[in-house]
């Protein structure tokens, strides 16, 4: 079911982190659909300005694309300064990434990178706009973490890791807006069919459990926004997984579908390079 977004209170401008890939775009798609117009935030500028396009197009919105790399520190001065003219009532935080494999095999380089990306990146988007929403008296702020983060999920100990302070965090300031007129909701959202699964080695059609389609986990995102729930887990069974599985028999799981999809990742790459 699409969420039906009120333009007077989220409106007239949304912004989304995170909008060149993934469920970055679904969420430009959905919220255009309710005749907001977008700030799309991302690396990959081309890409931006693809989905602007693409928005503009079947919605009739208008978009700003800004290119910002969000794991480098000093990016807020540079983003309200390309927003201080807009009235922007949603904000949706979704920049982040995976790297998955063994953690004393990553490189400490890149996991403070990645740590960096998926935990400062949200507190600072939250703190510069809630402040911005809360004088509004109205709006709203999603966190998009991932379902079972606060479980410790081995293969991707860093990002697990990462995402468990963005639950906490969203649940904690969902408390504290809820006094000023602000919602805020936590997506944690399970496997989904993005691009990202590549990097596990995933291949949707072969996944013991098949990945969630980015509209039903947008829709859903954006539908417990409107409930002010502090926190969705978009799908029935993964809520029910998430419910009643213990959390050390589902870091076996995780981990023993990792260790394939990794496994498998590897063998093709190798057989690639003997080519």
């Amino acid at each position: 079911m699409k969420a039906l977004l009120d333009k007077q209170q989220f409106g007239p401008w949304a912004l989304v982190t995170g909008a060149s890939s993934g469920i970055g775009p679904e969420f430009a798609r959905q919220i255009a659909a309710a005749g907001i117009n977008l700030v799309l935030v991302a690396r990959r500028e081309a890409l931006l300005k693809e989905v602007g396009r693409h928005i503009t197009r079947d919605f009739g919105v208008q978009f700003r694309a800004l290119t910002m790399d969000l794991s480098q520190e000093g990016f807020i001065p540079k983003l309200a300064e390309h927003t201080k003219d807009l009235d922007i009532g949603l904000v949706v935080s979704n920049a982040g990434t995976a790297n998955p494999g063994e953690f004393l095999k990553l490189d400490r380089q890149l996991l403070e990178e990645t740590l960096r990306l998926n935990t400062m990146s949200h507190l600072d988007i939250a703190h510069y706009f809630g402040r911005k929403l809360a004088e509004r008296r109205r709006g709203g702020l999603i966190l998009v973490g991932a379902m079972g983060a606060e479980n410790g999920i081995p293969c991707i100990a860093n990002d697990g890791g990462a995402k468990a302070y963005v639950h906490s965090l969203g649940e904690a300031l969902h408390y504290e807006f809820k006094p000023l007129g602000v919602y805020v909701t936590v997506l944690a959202a399970g496997f989904t069919n993005t691009p990202v699964l590549e990097k596990f080695g995933f291949d949707p059609k072969t996944m013991p459990m098949k990945p969630m389609s980015v509209e039903q986990c947008v829709s859903e995102g954006l539908n417990g926004l409107l409930e002010n729930r502090s926190r969705i887990v978009p799908g029935r069974l993964n809520r029910i997984m998430n419910a009643l599985v213990p959390a050390s028999l589902a870091r076996k799981m995780e981990a023993d579908m990792l260790d394939k999809g990794l496994a498998s990742k590897s063998a093709v790459a190798s057989a690639r390079g003997e080519a």
